[in-house]
């Protein structure tokens, strides 16, 4: 059985886990603390970061791109028809959004406002040009079927609504075809099948805890964009 080495609250390994949870692919789960690495882990992680796909072979591949493409190349496409052009644009939307799951993380420990503001702006012009791509006459990011692109995107998309919950900042405000996206994507289940049960108490202590948004301040308000006009 495949085998994917995590940390707990890791968007890079969501997104794996969501691909195996899309092609309904059987696979077990460890995780390790990055705190203090096992040496077998490091043994098998040449760059010391999770994820990990231990394949049904025994083979050990590290880099969330790589892995997405072994799962493709091994299991089959999520998509039927698609042409190397329409998979080149899927590659580079997808890196697109994981590329920013990093930036997404050091918004969210912003630690005052200042910073926060900076790097929400940053964060925000790259969901507008999602936006700006998006047609919003489907489900999700090309049509009613998903793909792989989603699949990068919803680690991004998971966290923003959970900011929203807690201190009612919405990084999609004024993108009414992004919270559509979101909604549809998070209506689909593959959230709480991609992260552990107690993600949300983890991803709390460290993004919601001694942070900008720890006190659920009324931040939305600051950016003149209150939740009458961002609900979606």
């Amino acid at each position: 059985m495949i085998k994917i080495v995590s940390f707990k609250i890791c968007p890079f390994v969501q997104r794996v886990t969501a691909a195996l949870e899309a092609k309904q692919l059987p696979y077990e789960i460890e995780y390790i603390s990055l705190k203090e690495k096992p040496q077998w882990f490091l043994d098998i992680s040449p760059n010391g970061q999770v994820p990990v796909m231990v394949t049904e072979s025994g083979i050990s591949l590290f880099e969330s791109d790589a892995i997405i493409e072994y799962i493709e190349d091994e299991y089959g496409p999520l998509e039927q028809g698609v042409t190397n052009e329409q998979r080149a644009l899927d590659r580079a939307w997808s890196y697109l959004g994981s590329k920013h799951y990093l930036p997404q993380c050091g918004t969210m420990s912003s630690k005052d406002k200042a910073t926060f503001d900076a790097r929400a702006e940053k964060l925000i012009a790259t969901f507008t040009k999602a936006e700006n791509q998006l047609s919003g006459k489907s489900a999700f990011f090309k049509s009613d079927t998903l793909s792989h692109v989603d699949l990068a995107w919803l680690p991004l998309l998971h966290r923003a609504s959970i900011v929203k919950q807690h201190s009612g900042f919405d990084f999609l405000c004024g993108l009414p075809k992004m919270q559509t996206w979101q909604h549809n994507l998070l209506a689909t289940g593959l959230v709480e099948k991609t992260v552990s049960d107690d993600f949300l108490a983890l991803f709390g202590d460290f993004y919601l805890t001694n942070t900008y948004l720890a006190d659920g301040k009324d931040i939305q308000a600051q950016r003149g964009c209150g939740t009458s006009r961002c609900c979606g």
